[in-house]
């Protein structure tokens, strides 16, 4: 089964909702280029879920510096979260509509914030909707503030100076798509390739068609053959958004793995830093 403190099924989600025992539900719908999460939203969300803008609450403003979403400031996440509801102590459910890819950034951020009990919803609103779930439109009813309080560094990370010497002790993997690491396209960022030493790891390929995540055998399986066996591991993407859902799938079959908070839009970004290509 799952590790049941990264990820909960929809019927067992449904079942604590019954009960009259619902986490805190966090709804992050955000695609990179889609500004109409909350329109979506609006359109119909799991009942009780609080609608969490990725771009002004689960990030700083972009900078050529520190990439286009930088980690948010520690009193800044607390304000934000306290928005949402969270008390010390709650159990928070984060989950969006294209297999957690966005989620997985509010999994990573209250988890490096000192919470615990912070999961992610296994495939999402679709798993949801197809178990036959109520969903609630319009805006939801304003949740009463939280006094959660947070405090950075509960997870590792690791900057660009150290992200350049990682490979030569541990494995660095690239979570973006593979015709990205090539530098066969790039439609985002102001180079084109990935960090010398850095390994291609798609984390599309870390999900099932139907948008959950595959089975702890297939995960270990396959970050086997991209060479994590144990170790240090640290992973990027192109804005440390999607990295944070391959940390989620390395948490699934036990594997620690720090975020690379910059990514590849800051480290391209900067004329110094080399930049391989090919695969």
């Amino acid at each position: 089964m799952p590790d049941t403190n990264v990820l909960i099924s929809a019927p067992d989600l449904a079942r604590l909702i019954e009960q009259g025992r619902p986490p805190v539900l966090l709804d992050v719908r955000w695609v990179l280029g889609d500004t109409h999460g909350i329109e979506r939203y609006y359109r119909g969300h799991i009942p009780g879920a609080v609608y969490v803008d990725l771009e002004s609450e689960l990030a700083a403003p972009p900078s050529l510096e520190l990439g286009r979403h930088p980690l948010p400031h520690i009193a800044h996440l607390e304000q934000a979260a306290r928005r949402w509801g969270i008390s010390d102590g709650d159990p928070v459910v984060a989950y969006d509509a294209s297999g957690d890819l966005a989620a997985a950034r509010a999994w990573w951020l209250l988890r490096w914030a000192g919470l615990t009990d912070v999961r992610l919803l296994d495939g999402g609103l679709q798993a949801w909707t197809a178990g036959g779930h109520d969903v609630a439109a319009g805006p939801g009813e304003h949740p009463h503030p939280g006094n959660v309080s947070l405090s950075s560094g509960h997870l590792p990370i690791v900057g660009a100076d150290e992200v350049a010497r990682f490979p030569s002790h541990g494995v660095l993997l690239d979570a973006r798509s593979s015709e990205r690491f090539r530098g066969d396209e790039e439609p985002v960022d102001r180079r084109a390739g990935h960090v010398p030493g850095a390994i291609s790891a798609p984390t599309t390929e870390n999900l099932r068609e139907d948008g959950s995540f595959r089975p702890p055998d297939q995960l270990a399986a396959r970050f086997e053959r991209l060479g994590v066996t144990g170790g240090d591991v640290a992973v990027y993407c192109g804005s440390g958004i999607h990295a944070a859902h391959e940390i989620a799938a390395l948490a699934i079959v036990g594997i620690d793995a720090a975020l690379y908070p910059g990514s590849w839009s800051q480290w391209s970004a900067d004329t110094r830093r080399p930049v391989a290509t090919g695969s």
